[in-house]
Protein backbone atom coordinates (compact mmCIF):
# COMPACT_ATOMS: atom_id res chain seq x y z
CA UNK A 1 0.00 0.00 0.00
CA UNK A 2 1.61 3.35 -1.30
CA UNK A 3 1.31 6.59 1.13
CA UNK A 4 -1.51 7.98 -0.89
CA UNK A 5 -3.40 4.85 0.05
CA UNK A 6 -2.44 4.82 3.77
CA UNK A 7 -3.48 8.46 3.72
CA UNK A 8 -7.03 7.58 2.27
CA UNK A 9 -7.47 4.34 4.68
CA UNK A 10 -6.78 6.44 7.64
CA UNK A 11 -9.32 9.58 6.37
CA UNK A 12 -12.17 6.21 5.95
CA UNK A 13 -11.38 5.16 9.40
CA UNK A 14 -9.90 7.43 12.40
CA UNK A 15 -11.76 9.43 14.65
CA UNK A 16 -13.40 13.08 14.17
CA UNK A 17 -10.27 14.64 15.17
CA UNK A 18 -8.06 13.14 13.18
CA UNK A 19 -10.27 12.95 10.20
CA UNK A 20 -10.39 16.97 10.48
CA UNK A 21 -6.33 17.31 11.20
CA UNK A 22 -5.85 14.52 8.16
CA UNK A 23 -8.55 16.46 5.42
CA UNK A 24 -6.42 19.97 6.34
CA UNK A 25 -3.50 18.17 4.65
CA UNK A 26 -5.48 17.30 1.30
CA UNK A 27 -2.75 19.35 -1.73
CA UNK A 28 -0.02 19.07 0.61
CA UNK A 29 1.51 15.77 -0.69
CA UNK A 30 5.04 16.17 1.17
CA UNK A 31 3.38 15.90 4.63
CA UNK A 32 1.00 13.17 3.18
CA UNK A 33 4.18 11.19 2.16
CA UNK A 34 5.98 11.89 5.35
CA UNK A 35 3.57 10.88 7.35
CA UNK A 36 2.27 7.55 5.26
CA UNK A 37 4.99 6.14 3.80
CA UNK A 38 7.18 4.28 6.48
CA UNK A 39 5.47 3.34 9.82
CA UNK A 40 7.05 4.73 13.38
CA UNK A 41 10.00 2.57 13.82
CA UNK A 42 10.14 0.44 16.62
CA UNK A 43 13.36 -0.75 18.20
CA UNK A 44 15.49 -1.61 21.44
CA UNK A 45 14.17 2.04 22.63
CA UNK A 46 10.30 1.45 21.65
CA UNK A 47 9.21 4.41 19.75
CA UNK A 48 9.07 7.81 19.74
CA UNK A 49 7.93 10.70 17.33
CA UNK A 50 5.82 13.24 17.14
CA UNK A 51 2.03 13.82 18.18
CA UNK A 52 0.06 13.93 15.15
CA UNK A 53 -2.40 11.40 13.01
CA UNK A 54 -0.75 8.94 10.43
CA UNK A 55 1.46 5.72 10.44
CA UNK A 56 4.97 7.57 11.05
CA UNK A 57 3.39 9.37 14.12
CA UNK A 58 2.51 9.25 17.56
CA UNK A 59 -1.37 8.62 18.29
CA UNK A 60 -3.96 6.53 19.65
CA UNK A 61 -3.76 4.38 16.72
CA UNK A 62 0.01 3.53 16.95
CA UNK A 63 -0.12 3.01 20.15
CA UNK A 64 -2.82 0.55 19.59
CA UNK A 65 -1.06 -1.23 17.35
CA UNK A 66 2.31 -1.43 18.74
CA UNK A 67 0.58 -2.72 22.12
CA UNK A 68 -1.37 -5.28 20.29
CA UNK A 69 1.93 -6.47 19.27
CA UNK A 70 3.42 -6.55 22.57
CA UNK A 71 0.15 -8.20 23.66
CA UNK A 72 0.76 -10.77 21.10
CA UNK A 73 3.83 -11.65 22.39
CA UNK A 74 3.20 -11.86 25.93
CA UNK A 75 0.59 -14.40 25.31
CA UNK A 76 3.24 -16.52 23.13
CA UNK A 77 4.99 -16.54 26.38
CA UNK A 78 2.21 -17.65 28.07
CA UNK A 79 2.81 -15.26 30.70
CA UNK A 80 -0.60 -13.03 30.58
CA UNK A 81 -1.29 -13.36 34.39
CA UNK A 82 2.09 -12.22 34.94
CA UNK A 83 1.32 -8.68 33.72
CA UNK A 84 2.82 -5.50 32.01
CA UNK A 85 3.40 -2.38 34.38
CA UNK A 86 2.35 1.01 32.32
CA UNK A 87 3.46 4.10 33.57
CA UNK A 88 3.31 7.59 32.26
CA UNK A 89 5.28 10.93 32.61
CA UNK A 90 3.54 14.56 32.22
CA UNK A 91 4.10 14.73 28.23
CA UNK A 92 1.08 15.73 25.96
CA UNK A 93 -1.12 12.61 25.77
CA UNK A 94 0.74 10.69 28.10
CA UNK A 95 -2.16 9.59 30.22
CA UNK A 96 -4.11 9.23 26.77
CA UNK A 97 -1.67 6.94 25.47
CA UNK A 98 -1.25 4.29 29.11
CA UNK A 99 -5.04 4.16 28.83
CA UNK A 100 -5.32 3.08 25.21
CA UNK A 101 -2.18 0.88 26.07
CA UNK A 102 -3.75 -0.64 29.54
CA UNK A 103 -7.02 -0.99 27.58
CA UNK A 104 -5.95 -3.33 24.28
CA UNK A 105 -3.46 -5.21 26.39
CA UNK A 106 -6.90 -5.90 28.92
CA UNK A 107 -8.70 -6.61 25.82
CA UNK A 108 -6.12 -9.43 24.98
CA UNK A 109 -6.33 -11.29 28.37
CA UNK A 110 -2.89 -9.59 29.98
CA UNK A 111 -3.39 -8.31 33.59
CA UNK A 112 -2.33 -4.60 33.70
CA UNK A 113 -0.88 -2.92 36.81
CA UNK A 114 -1.53 0.89 35.53
CA UNK A 115 0.14 4.04 37.65
CA UNK A 116 -3.13 6.18 39.60
CA UNK A 117 -0.79 9.27 38.11
CA UNK A 118 2.55 10.11 36.33
CA UNK A 119 5.72 7.78 37.71
CA UNK A 120 9.08 8.53 36.63
CA UNK A 121 11.12 5.66 34.57
CA UNK A 122 13.40 4.38 37.30
CA UNK A 123 9.57 3.21 39.43
CA UNK A 124 8.22 1.97 36.65
CA UNK A 125 11.38 -0.52 35.75
CA UNK A 126 11.09 -1.05 39.99
CA UNK A 127 8.01 -2.25 39.74
CA UNK A 128 8.37 -4.42 36.90
CA UNK A 129 10.45 -6.08 39.40
CA UNK A 130 8.40 -6.15 42.55
CA UNK A 131 5.04 -7.61 40.89
CA UNK A 132 7.06 -9.93 38.64
CA UNK A 133 5.57 -8.50 35.25
CA UNK A 134 6.99 -9.93 32.36
CA UNK A 135 7.01 -6.55 30.60
CA UNK A 136 6.30 -2.82 31.62
CA UNK A 137 5.54 0.27 29.37
CA UNK A 138 6.66 4.10 29.84
CA UNK A 139 4.95 6.40 28.02
CA UNK A 140 7.92 9.12 27.38
CA UNK A 141 9.62 10.78 25.05
CA UNK A 142 12.30 11.79 27.72
CA UNK A 143 14.05 15.12 27.34
CA UNK A 144 12.41 15.42 23.66
CA UNK A 145 10.76 18.86 22.59
CA UNK A 146 6.74 19.41 23.82
CA UNK A 147 5.44 17.97 19.95
CA UNK A 148 6.92 14.35 21.11
CA UNK A 149 5.81 11.29 23.24
CA UNK A 150 7.34 7.56 23.37
CA UNK A 151 6.38 4.78 23.73
CA UNK A 152 9.28 2.69 26.28
CA UNK A 153 9.04 -1.13 26.69
CA UNK A 154 10.86 -3.08 29.37
CA UNK A 155 10.91 -6.52 29.80
CA UNK A 156 10.64 -8.59 32.99
CA UNK A 157 14.33 -7.63 34.60
CA UNK A 158 13.19 -4.05 34.51
CA UNK A 159 15.82 -3.10 31.80
CA UNK A 160 15.01 -2.05 28.54
CA UNK A 161 13.47 -4.93 26.42
CA UNK A 162 16.43 -6.72 25.00
CA UNK A 163 17.07 -6.46 21.00
CA UNK A 164 15.97 -10.08 20.85
CA UNK A 165 12.89 -9.74 22.55
CA UNK A 166 12.22 -6.69 20.95
CA UNK A 167 12.60 -8.54 17.20
CA UNK A 168 9.84 -11.24 18.52
CA UNK A 169 7.02 -8.05 19.22
CA UNK A 170 7.75 -6.37 16.25
CA UNK A 171 7.08 -9.34 14.25
CA UNK A 172 3.62 -9.51 15.77
CA UNK A 173 3.76 -5.64 15.49
CA UNK A 174 3.90 -6.01 11.61
CA UNK A 175 0.68 -8.50 11.70
CA UNK A 176 -1.80 -5.95 13.30
CA UNK A 177 -3.97 -3.73 12.05
CA UNK A 178 -4.05 0.35 12.90
CA UNK A 179 -7.80 -0.21 13.09
CA UNK A 180 -10.73 -2.05 14.70
CA UNK A 181 -8.19 -3.38 17.92
CA UNK A 182 -10.43 -4.72 20.86
CA UNK A 183 -10.31 -2.39 23.40
CA UNK A 184 -11.50 -3.50 27.39
CA UNK A 185 -14.07 -1.23 28.70
CA UNK A 186 -13.58 0.21 31.93
CA UNK A 187 -15.42 2.05 35.06
CA UNK A 188 -13.37 5.03 34.27
CA UNK A 189 -14.90 8.18 33.34
CA UNK A 190 -12.46 10.66 33.86
CA UNK A 191 -8.63 10.90 34.48
CA UNK A 192 -9.76 11.76 38.29
CA UNK A 193 -10.96 8.50 38.83
CA UNK A 194 -7.82 6.78 38.25
CA UNK A 195 -5.69 9.10 40.28
CA UNK A 196 -5.52 7.79 44.54
CA UNK A 197 -6.96 4.57 43.09
CA UNK A 198 -4.31 2.73 44.60
CA UNK A 199 -5.10 -1.64 44.66
CA UNK A 200 -8.43 -0.51 42.74
CA UNK A 201 -9.51 -2.94 40.39
CA UNK A 202 -11.32 -0.57 37.29
CA UNK A 203 -11.78 -3.82 34.83
CA UNK A 204 -11.58 -7.38 34.66
CA UNK A 205 -7.41 -7.50 34.02
CA UNK A 206 -6.91 -3.72 34.82
CA UNK A 207 -5.71 -2.70 38.65
CA UNK A 208 -4.30 0.72 39.94
CA UNK A 209 -0.90 0.87 41.58
CA UNK A 210 0.52 3.30 43.73
CA UNK A 211 2.00 4.54 46.94
CA UNK A 212 2.42 0.92 47.85
CA UNK A 213 4.96 0.51 44.88
CA UNK A 214 6.25 4.03 45.46
CA UNK A 215 7.00 3.42 49.30
CA UNK A 216 8.65 0.30 48.72
CA UNK A 217 10.75 2.12 45.77
CA UNK A 218 11.51 4.42 48.82
CA UNK A 219 13.09 1.68 51.00
CA UNK A 220 15.07 0.52 48.53
CA UNK A 221 16.68 3.64 47.28
CA UNK A 222 17.01 4.81 51.19
CA UNK A 223 19.36 1.96 51.56
CA UNK A 224 21.77 3.59 48.95
CA UNK A 225 22.88 6.53 51.07
CA UNK A 226 26.58 6.24 52.14
CA UNK A 227 26.95 9.70 54.63
CA UNK A 228 24.25 9.68 56.88
CA UNK A 229 26.18 11.91 59.84
CA UNK A 230 27.19 14.19 56.93
CA UNK A 231 23.77 14.44 55.95
CA UNK A 232 22.18 15.09 59.46
CA UNK A 233 25.32 17.97 60.34
CA UNK A 234 24.55 19.72 57.30
CA UNK A 235 21.41 18.66 55.80
CA UNK A 236 18.99 20.94 57.11
CA UNK A 237 21.15 23.93 56.94
CA UNK A 238 21.97 23.07 52.78
CA UNK A 239 21.14 25.59 50.28
CA UNK A 240 20.14 22.78 47.72
CA UNK A 241 17.53 24.24 44.82
CA UNK A 242 15.82 21.79 42.56
CA UNK A 243 13.67 21.85 39.51
CA UNK A 244 11.51 18.92 38.11
CA UNK A 245 11.05 20.89 34.83
CA UNK A 246 7.29 20.14 34.76
CA UNK A 247 7.86 16.83 35.24
CA UNK A 248 7.41 13.57 36.74
CA UNK A 249 10.30 13.74 39.16
CA UNK A 250 8.71 16.57 41.63
CA UNK A 251 7.38 13.96 44.11
CA UNK A 252 9.50 11.59 44.33
CA UNK A 253 12.95 13.85 44.49
CA UNK A 254 11.43 16.28 47.07
CA UNK A 255 10.14 13.20 48.90
CA UNK A 256 13.33 11.25 49.13
CA UNK A 257 15.55 14.93 50.21
CA UNK A 258 12.65 15.19 52.50
CA UNK A 259 13.08 12.13 54.41
CA UNK A 260 17.00 12.39 54.76
CA UNK A 261 16.61 15.70 56.21
CA UNK A 262 17.76 17.73 53.26
CA UNK A 263 16.66 21.20 52.42
CA UNK A 264 15.62 22.04 48.94
CA UNK A 265 14.31 25.04 47.45
CA UNK A 266 12.09 24.09 44.99
CA UNK A 267 11.77 26.46 41.08
CA UNK A 268 7.91 27.55 41.91
CA UNK A 269 7.86 28.20 38.22
CA UNK A 270 8.71 25.03 37.19
CA UNK A 271 7.09 22.62 39.48
CA UNK A 272 3.94 21.62 38.13
CA UNK A 273 3.43 18.98 35.52
CA UNK A 274 2.69 20.52 32.34
CA UNK A 275 3.42 18.92 28.33
CA UNK A 276 4.02 22.28 26.95
CA UNK A 277 6.96 22.52 28.66
CA UNK A 278 6.34 26.43 28.93
CA UNK A 279 9.80 27.90 31.05
CA UNK A 280 11.92 26.23 28.65
CA UNK A 281 12.78 25.62 25.15
CA UNK A 282 13.84 21.82 25.70
CA UNK A 283 12.69 20.20 28.70
CA UNK A 284 16.64 18.92 28.70
CA UNK A 285 18.92 19.33 32.05
CA UNK A 286 21.63 19.02 29.38
CA UNK A 287 20.78 22.27 28.05
CA UNK A 288 22.20 25.88 29.40
CA UNK A 289 18.17 26.87 29.68
CA UNK A 290 17.05 24.21 31.38
CA UNK A 291 18.30 25.50 34.46
CA UNK A 292 18.43 29.19 34.06
CA UNK A 293 15.12 29.75 36.42
CA UNK A 294 17.07 27.37 38.68
CA UNK A 295 20.39 28.96 39.39
CA UNK A 296 18.17 32.63 39.32
CA UNK A 297 16.73 30.86 42.30
CA UNK A 298 19.92 29.52 43.68
CA UNK A 299 21.30 32.94 43.44
CA UNK A 300 18.69 34.80 45.10
CA UNK A 301 18.84 32.45 47.99
CA UNK A 302 22.68 32.39 47.61
CA UNK A 303 22.03 28.43 47.24
CA UNK A 304 25.14 26.00 46.72
CA UNK A 305 24.19 23.73 43.81
CA UNK A 306 21.35 23.94 41.11
CA UNK A 307 19.94 19.91 40.01
CA UNK A 308 17.50 19.44 37.20
CA UNK A 309 15.78 16.04 36.05
CA UNK A 310 13.79 15.62 32.69
CA UNK A 311 10.28 14.95 32.07
CA UNK A 312 10.63 10.82 32.91
CA UNK A 313 13.29 11.73 35.90
CA UNK A 314 16.01 9.36 34.54
CA UNK A 315 18.54 12.49 33.34
CA UNK A 316 19.82 14.82 35.84
CA UNK A 317 21.45 18.16 35.03
CA UNK A 318 23.19 19.85 37.99
CA UNK A 319 24.97 23.14 38.43
CA UNK A 320 27.87 24.21 40.94
CA UNK A 321 29.65 27.49 41.90
CA UNK A 322 33.10 28.03 40.61
CA UNK A 323 35.97 29.22 42.07
CA UNK A 324 34.71 32.86 41.39
CA UNK A 325 31.06 32.04 42.65
CA UNK A 326 29.64 31.66 39.53
CA UNK A 327 27.34 28.74 38.69
CA UNK A 328 28.76 26.42 35.88
CA UNK A 329 26.76 23.50 34.20
CA UNK A 330 28.56 20.24 34.77
CA UNK A 331 28.88 18.29 31.94
CA UNK A 332 27.25 14.30 32.25
CA UNK A 333 30.49 13.19 32.61
CA UNK A 334 31.60 15.63 35.37
CA UNK A 335 28.59 14.85 37.35
CA UNK A 336 29.41 10.89 36.64
CA UNK A 337 32.72 11.10 37.79
CA UNK A 338 32.19 13.15 40.77
CA UNK A 339 29.55 10.64 42.02
CA UNK A 340 31.48 7.51 40.95
CA UNK A 341 34.46 8.84 42.78
CA UNK A 342 32.17 9.45 46.08
CA UNK A 343 30.29 6.52 46.58
CA UNK A 344 33.60 4.49 45.73
CA UNK A 345 35.09 6.67 48.07
CA UNK A 346 32.80 6.27 50.93
CA UNK A 347 32.76 2.40 49.89
CA UNK A 348 36.48 2.43 50.42
CA UNK A 349 36.52 4.34 54.06
CA UNK A 350 33.85 2.25 54.94
CA UNK A 351 35.29 -0.84 54.12
CA UNK A 352 32.73 -2.55 52.51
CA UNK A 353 33.69 -1.62 48.74
CA UNK A 354 33.74 -5.84 47.52
CA UNK A 355 37.00 -7.15 46.11
CA UNK A 356 34.89 -7.59 42.30
CA UNK A 357 33.28 -4.40 42.30
CA UNK A 358 32.83 -3.05 38.78
CA UNK A 359 31.29 -0.49 37.29
CA UNK A 360 29.98 0.43 34.04
CA UNK A 361 29.89 2.77 31.33
CA UNK A 362 29.03 3.33 27.49
CA UNK A 363 31.45 3.63 24.89
CA UNK A 364 30.90 6.93 24.21
CA UNK A 365 31.38 7.88 28.10
CA UNK A 366 34.99 8.98 29.27
CA UNK A 367 37.80 7.59 29.82
CA UNK A 368 38.43 9.25 33.12
CA UNK A 369 35.72 6.99 34.93
CA UNK A 370 38.50 4.30 33.79
CA UNK A 371 40.87 5.81 35.70
CA UNK A 372 38.87 6.75 38.95
CA UNK A 373 37.72 3.27 38.89
CA UNK A 374 40.76 1.52 38.48
CA UNK A 375 42.35 3.60 41.53
CA UNK A 376 39.93 2.31 43.77
CA UNK A 377 40.90 -1.45 42.60
CA UNK A 378 37.20 -1.63 40.71
CA UNK A 379 36.78 -2.89 37.43
CA UNK A 380 35.43 -0.97 34.56
CA UNK A 381 33.17 -2.18 31.45
CA UNK A 382 32.66 -0.02 28.12
CA UNK A 383 28.78 -1.37 26.51
CA UNK A 384 27.18 0.19 23.70
CA UNK A 385 24.99 3.48 24.08
CA UNK A 386 22.01 2.76 25.69
CA UNK A 387 21.39 1.94 29.54
CA UNK A 388 20.08 -1.63 28.57
CA UNK A 389 22.94 -2.49 28.02
CA UNK A 390 23.98 -1.90 31.17
CA UNK A 391 21.24 -3.48 32.86
CA UNK A 392 22.64 -6.31 30.80
CA UNK A 393 25.16 -6.36 32.53
CA UNK A 394 24.14 -6.48 36.15
CA UNK A 395 21.54 -9.29 35.26
CA UNK A 396 24.84 -11.31 34.24
CA UNK A 397 26.33 -10.65 37.50
CA UNK A 398 23.47 -11.74 39.61
CA UNK A 399 24.20 -14.66 37.37
CA UNK A 400 26.91 -15.27 37.72
CA UNK A 401 28.69 -13.56 40.93
CA UNK A 402 31.52 -12.94 39.37
CA UNK A 403 31.09 -8.84 39.82
CA UNK A 404 29.41 -7.04 42.06
CA UNK A 405 27.60 -3.61 40.16
CA UNK A 406 28.32 -0.47 42.29
CA UNK A 407 27.58 2.57 39.74
CA UNK A 408 26.78 2.61 36.08
CA UNK A 409 26.44 6.20 33.99
CA UNK A 410 26.26 7.30 30.32
CA UNK A 411 27.74 10.34 28.93
CA UNK A 412 24.13 12.22 28.12
CA UNK A 413 23.08 12.70 31.96
CA UNK A 414 22.27 9.34 32.88
CA UNK A 415 23.18 7.24 36.13
CA UNK A 416 22.16 4.31 38.54
CA UNK A 417 23.36 3.16 41.89
CA UNK A 418 21.91 0.03 43.00
CA UNK A 419 19.92 -2.70 41.58
CA UNK A 420 17.07 -1.82 42.11
CA UNK A 421 15.91 -0.44 39.16
CA UNK A 422 18.06 -1.33 35.62
CA UNK A 423 17.24 2.09 33.70
CA UNK A 424 18.76 5.92 34.36
CA UNK A 425 17.26 6.47 38.43
CA UNK A 426 17.53 10.39 38.16
CA UNK A 427 16.00 10.14 42.06
CA UNK A 428 18.66 8.10 43.14
CA UNK A 429 21.12 10.52 41.53
CA UNK A 430 19.19 13.55 42.87
CA UNK A 431 19.44 11.91 46.18
CA UNK A 432 23.17 10.95 45.98
CA UNK A 433 24.11 14.36 44.87
CA UNK A 434 22.94 15.82 47.61
CA UNK A 435 24.33 13.45 49.92
CA UNK A 436 27.69 14.26 48.43
CA UNK A 437 27.22 18.24 48.33
CA UNK A 438 26.50 17.61 52.39
CA UNK A 439 29.37 15.13 52.70
CA UNK A 440 32.11 17.97 51.24
CA UNK A 441 30.57 20.35 53.34
CA UNK A 442 31.55 18.54 56.47
CA UNK A 443 34.59 17.83 55.53
CA UNK A 444 35.46 21.98 54.24
CA UNK A 445 35.28 20.84 51.08
CA UNK A 446 33.77 22.51 47.67
CA UNK A 447 32.49 20.33 45.16
CA UNK A 448 34.02 22.38 42.18
CA UNK A 449 37.72 21.83 44.38
CA UNK A 450 36.78 18.02 44.40
CA UNK A 451 36.20 17.92 40.59
CA UNK A 452 39.56 19.86 40.21
CA UNK A 453 41.53 17.65 42.13
CA UNK A 454 39.92 14.48 40.23
CA UNK A 455 41.73 16.69 37.35
CA UNK A 456 44.64 16.94 38.41
CA UNK A 457 45.10 13.93 39.45
CA UNK A 458 44.34 11.84 35.77
CA UNK A 459 44.30 14.46 33.75
CA UNK A 460 42.04 17.63 32.52
CA UNK A 461 39.52 15.24 30.24
CA UNK A 462 37.05 17.61 28.07
CA UNK A 463 33.90 15.50 26.34
CA UNK A 464 31.28 17.12 24.05
CA UNK A 465 28.58 15.88 21.32
CA UNK A 466 27.25 17.71 19.07
CA UNK A 467 23.71 16.68 17.17
CA UNK A 468 22.72 17.45 13.41
CA UNK A 469 19.30 17.15 12.33
CA UNK A 470 18.20 15.16 9.11
CA UNK A 471 14.67 16.06 9.13
CA UNK A 472 12.42 13.66 6.67
CA UNK A 473 12.85 10.84 4.04
CA UNK A 474 15.32 12.63 2.47
CA UNK A 475 17.08 13.23 5.84
CA UNK A 476 17.68 9.85 6.80
CA UNK A 477 18.86 8.64 3.47
CA UNK A 478 21.66 11.57 3.87
CA UNK A 479 22.47 10.50 7.63
CA UNK A 480 22.66 6.64 6.06
CA UNK A 481 25.36 8.04 3.11
CA UNK A 482 27.42 9.52 5.47
CA UNK A 483 27.97 6.66 8.08
CA UNK A 484 28.53 4.40 4.30
CA UNK A 485 31.25 7.01 3.72
CA UNK A 486 33.23 7.20 7.20
CA UNK A 487 32.94 3.25 7.41
CA UNK A 488 34.48 2.85 3.66
CA UNK A 489 37.19 5.19 3.90
CA UNK A 490 40.28 4.71 5.42
CA UNK A 491 41.32 7.66 7.57
CA UNK A 492 45.16 8.43 8.01
CA UNK A 493 44.75 11.59 9.48
CA UNK A 494 41.66 12.77 11.48
CA UNK A 495 41.37 16.02 13.82
CA UNK A 496 45.05 16.88 13.43
CA UNK A 497 46.58 13.21 14.54
CA UNK A 498 46.99 9.54 12.64
CA UNK A 499 44.47 7.44 14.25
CA UNK A 500 45.35 4.62 16.40
CA UNK A 501 42.40 2.18 15.23
CA UNK A 502 39.07 2.33 13.88
CA UNK A 503 36.61 0.22 15.54
CA UNK A 504 33.45 -0.34 13.05
CA UNK A 505 30.60 -1.52 15.77
CA UNK A 506 28.04 -2.52 12.79
CA UNK A 507 30.58 -5.16 11.02
CA UNK A 508 32.42 -6.00 14.77
CA UNK A 509 35.96 -5.24 13.80
CA UNK A 510 38.32 -3.08 14.83
CA UNK A 511 41.44 -1.77 12.07
CA UNK A 512 44.55 -0.85 13.58
CA UNK A 513 46.93 1.89 12.29
CA UNK A 514 49.45 -1.03 10.67
CA UNK A 515 46.61 -2.80 9.01
CA UNK A 516 45.97 -5.76 11.65
CA UNK A 517 42.30 -6.18 12.95
CA UNK A 518 40.58 -7.25 16.05
CA UNK A 519 37.17 -8.02 16.77
CA UNK A 520 35.41 -4.87 18.75
CA UNK A 521 33.82 -7.59 21.30
CA UNK A 522 30.85 -5.74 21.55
CA UNK A 523 27.59 -6.38 19.58
CA UNK A 524 26.79 -4.93 16.45
CA UNK A 525 25.65 -1.88 15.81
CA UNK A 526 25.84 1.40 13.51
CA UNK A 527 28.59 3.06 15.93
CA UNK A 528 32.36 4.10 14.42
CA UNK A 529 34.67 5.02 17.10
CA UNK A 530 38.73 6.25 16.64
CA UNK A 531 41.22 5.81 18.82
CA UNK A 532 43.38 8.58 19.14
CA UNK A 533 45.51 7.61 21.34
CA UNK A 534 46.58 9.99 25.11
CA UNK A 535 42.66 8.51 26.15
CA UNK A 536 41.45 10.67 22.94
CA UNK A 537 38.86 10.01 20.61
CA UNK A 538 35.95 10.74 18.88
CA UNK A 539 33.07 8.58 17.63
CA UNK A 540 30.08 9.08 15.15
CA UNK A 541 26.75 7.57 15.13
CA UNK A 542 22.57 8.00 14.74
CA UNK A 543 20.93 8.38 17.51
CA UNK A 544 18.99 5.41 18.71
CA UNK A 545 15.59 7.96 19.56
CA UNK A 546 15.83 10.97 16.96
CA UNK A 547 16.77 11.59 13.30
CA UNK A 548 20.04 13.29 14.70
CA UNK A 549 24.08 12.46 13.98
CA UNK A 550 26.08 12.31 16.84
CA UNK A 551 29.35 13.34 17.13
CA UNK A 552 31.96 12.88 19.93
CA UNK A 553 35.10 14.61 21.04
CA UNK A 554 36.58 13.45 23.70
CA UNK A 555 40.38 14.71 24.89
CA UNK A 556 42.91 15.01 27.46
CA UNK A 557 45.19 18.04 28.60
CA UNK A 558 47.31 20.02 31.23
CA UNK A 559 44.97 22.23 32.21
CA UNK A 560 40.59 22.88 31.89
CA UNK A 561 41.49 26.29 29.35
CA UNK A 562 43.62 23.64 27.37
CA UNK A 563 41.11 20.99 27.17
CA UNK A 564 38.19 23.24 26.25
CA UNK A 565 40.69 24.59 23.83
CA UNK A 566 41.32 21.30 22.27
CA UNK A 567 38.26 20.18 22.11
CA UNK A 568 36.65 22.77 20.20
CA UNK A 569 39.54 22.28 17.90
CA UNK A 570 39.07 18.70 17.38
CA UNK A 571 34.82 19.02 16.79
CA UNK A 572 35.57 21.61 14.10
CA UNK A 573 38.27 19.25 12.33
CA UNK A 574 35.43 16.55 13.05
CA UNK A 575 32.69 18.40 11.18
CA UNK A 576 35.21 18.79 8.32
CA UNK A 577 36.64 15.50 7.95
CA UNK A 578 33.61 13.67 8.86
CA UNK A 579 30.55 15.76 7.39
CA UNK A 580 32.62 17.71 4.52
Amino acid sequence: MNYSDNYRKWLENCDEDGRRELLALEGNDKEIKERFTLPLAFGTAGMRGTIAYGIANMNVYTVARATKGLADYVNACGAAERGVVISYDTRNFSYEFAMTTARVLGAQGVKVFLFENVRPVPVCSFAVRETGAIAGVMITASHNPKEYNGYKVYGEDGAQMSPEATAEVVAYIDKADYFGIPQEQTCIKTRDDVIGGNGKSISDHITVIGKDIDEKYYAAITKLSLSPEAVKAEGAGMKLVYSPLHGSGYIPVTTMLARMGIHVDVVEEQRLPDGNFPTVGMPNPEQPDALALGIKLADKVNADAVIGTDPDCDRMGVAIRDDEGKFVLLTGNQTGALLMDYILRRRSERGDLPSNGAVVKTIVTTRLADKIAKSYGVTPFDVLTGFKFIGEKIKEWESSGEYTFLFGYEESYGYLSGTHARDKDAVVAAMLFAEMVCYYQFKGQRLYDVLDGIFKKFGYFAESSTSFAFKGLDGMSEMGAIMDKARKETITELCGKKPLSKTDFLSGVTTFADGSTAPSGLPKTNVIKYDLGDDEWVCIRPSGTEPKLKLYVSVNAGSREEAKARNAAFTEALKKDILG
